[in-house]
This record gives C-alpha cells, sequence and structure tokens, in this order.
C-alpha cells in the first residue's frame, strides 16, 4: 500500500508543480529526497518489529564501508532523482508512468547479475510483454505532445525517463545486495537508517546543484507566479516530498522482505493507476496506444505474479515432504 499510494500521489503532484507554473528541474528533484527527516523518529524507536526471516547475527561492517556505502548510494539517487524529473517535466504523466514499467526489466538483468535471481518462461514472458509496453510509446503520434513540448523534447523525455528506470533497476538490486553483504543485521531500524543516509546524501548533492546551477535565484519568483497562489505551492512540494517518503518505506521494506524484483513488481501494479488518474484530474488523452501499452504492462505483471504463485506452492510442498521427514525420523 505504501508502494502504490506513494507513487501515484507523487507522480501526480510532480506533474502538478510543472503544469501550474514550476520550472525549477533542481527544486523538482529535491523533494524526492527531502523528506528524510520524517524518518528520524522511527530510527530511535526501540521496539520495530524484525523481519519474518531471521538471519544469523554476524559483526557489523566498519562505519568507513558504512559511508562509502550511503556516499555511494545517495549520489547515485541524485543523478536518477534529476533524470526522472527531465521525463516528467517533458512527458504526459500517464506516458511516464507507462515507461517506468521498464523498470521491472533492468532490475530482473541486474538481479540476474547481482543476486542470482532464476529465469523461468513466465519472468521471461513478464519481462519481453513489459519491453513491448515501453517501447510502443515511442511511436506515439505527434498530437499529445505537440500542445506543450517539442518532438525533440518528448523524444529527451523518454530517453531520461528510460535511463531513470535502468538507473534504478540497478540500485534496486544493489540495495538487496547491500541487505545480504553490508547491513546484515536484521531490524527495520536498518531501513530507516538506509533510507535517512542515502536521502540526506542525495539532498545535499542536489542543494548544491541547485545553487551551482543558478535556480535558486528563480525560485521567490516562480512561487509568486504559481497559478494557485504561494500556498498551493508549498503543500506541493511538501506533499510530494511526502508521498516519495511514503513510497521509499515500501520500496525498500518490500526489498528487505522478500527481494528487490518482488519491490519492483508491486510498484509495476501501480501502472494503471496513474494513467487513469491523469485522465481523471489533468484530462490526459489515454489513445489507442496507451491502452495496448497498459494491458501489456497489466499482463507481463500477471505473468511475473502468477510464476511467484507457482513458487509459493512448490515451498509449501517441499514444506511438507521435509516435515514429513522429520516425522518419520522420529519414529
Amino acid at each position: 500500500m505504501f508502494v502504490l499510494s506513494g507513487q501515484s500521489v507523487a507522480a501526480m503532484l510532480g506533474r502538478l508543480y510543472f503544469n501550474k507554473g514550476g520550472n525549477s528541474k533542481w527544486m523538482a528533484t529535491l523533494v524526492q529526497t527531502a523528506g528524510f527527516p520524517l524518518m528520524l523518529p522511527l530510527i530511535f524507536i526501540h521496539y520495530l518489529p524484525s523481519s519474518k526471516h531471521p538471519q544469523p547475527i554476524t559483526n557489523k561492517s566498519s562505519w568507513v564501508t558504512l559511508l562509502l556505502l550511503y556516499i555511494f548510494l545517495g549520489l547515485f539517487s541524485a543523478a536518477d532523482c534529476m533524470l526522472y524529473t527531465f521525463g516528467l517535466h517533458f512527458l504526459p504523466v500517464s506516458t511516464y508512468s507507462l515507461i517506468c514499467a521498464s523498470e521491472l526489466v533492468f532490475n530482473a538483468f541486474f538481479s540476474y547479475i547481482l543476486n542470482g535471481q532464476k529465469f523461468t518462461p513466465f519472468i521471461t514472458n513478464s519481462l519481453v510483454l513489459l519491453s513491448f509496453s515501453s517501447t510502443l510509446l515511442v511511436f506515439q503520434s505527434d498530437s499529445e505532445q505537440t500542445m506543450k513540448t517539442t518532438r525533440s523534447k518528448y523524444i529527451l523525455g523518454f530517453v531520461c525517463t528510460l535511463a531513470g528506470s535502468a538507473g534504478y533497476g540497478l540500485m534496486l538490486s544493489t540495495t538487496q545486495l547491500v541487505f545480504r553483504k553490508i547491513l546484515r543485521t536484521p531490524s527495520y531500524k536498518v531501513i530507516f537508517k538506509l533510507i535517512v543516509y542515502q536521502n540526506m546524501v542525495a539532498s545535499v548533492a542536489i542543494v548544491v546543484g541547485l545553487f551551482a546551477s543558478g535556480e535558486w535565484k528563480d525560485i521567490k519568483g516562480e512561487m509568486e507566479g504559481y497559478e494557485s497562489g504561494k500556498v498551493s505551492y508549498m503543500m506541493t512540494l511538501v506533499w510530494t516530498a511526502v508521498s516519495w517518503q511514503v513510497f521509499t518505506i515500501g520500496c525498500i521494506g518490500l526489498i528487505f522482505e522478500v527481494s528487490s524484483l518482488f519491490s519492483n513488481v508491486i510498484s509495476t501494479l501501480g501502472i494503471p493507476i496513474t494513467p487513469v488518474l491523469a485522465v481523471v484530474f489533468y484530462h490526459e488523452k489515454m489513445n489507442g496506444l496507451k491502452v495496448i501499452a497498459m494491458l501489456l504492462a497489466i499482463w507481463g505483471f500477471a505473468s511475473y505474479v502468477y510464476q511467484h504463485y507457482l513458487d509459493h506452492l512448490k515451498e509449501k510442498v517441499e514444506a511438507r515432504v521435509a516435515n514429513r521427514q522429520l516425522d518419520l525420523i522420529e519414529i
């Protein structure tokens, strides 16, 4: 629920920011990570539930290793958020969200390399369908984008969103590897620390970019010229930041509890939500190409879920066999 609600609301509010007169790409990027102070109280809660998959207690990594890890993930996250911002700026939110389905393809590829993810016919089918779903949107007619942006900017938005999806897939797989190899303490406090420190580094990097680019000088004028007023401007940014943090908690929590690929699959489940919301609130056109892309994405998602269902049945059968063998040994 955190993943689905967080990403849908964040994408809608991010598009609203640009629709109402917001133009700072650095500010739109900053709100994706700047909500990390909301997580600080959770770090100091000592009775957070542990993972349902207990792991052996091992020696903790050195502070130097952790520092380098947080810096790497933070800088990587800042760059990825900037790519997504360019995509959301130049693309309709419905198109943007459908292209983001390609995250699952990249995540599966990197999970295979980094985490030994196994491919089955159903998972392969899922990845192929999601790839076709995103690729179809390149051939979208000019009628939709020429009203607000040029064809070249549309292609730029497509490429940035696709590159952001590749980076995000790599970051999810890396995060799973980090949990297994470095952050080996099975606690939700570890999750919140990872979110806070990673987003803190990312926010610092983005703020540096905001001042270095000179966009900070235009923030006051942007706020005064915002169509819905200053209060609406601030509320849009604040709730966008909150929504991204809600999404991040759910996303990293699923990686910790299951896997990075499963976390991305749940994120992909939200593909039909954002385009429908965009049609209702922003009156975007849902043409035939988008409908086909959405259906392919849903089909791809269903294929992966079916494979997960088969794996669950297999685990239950293996558990029963193991229990019977233990009973025979006891007898």
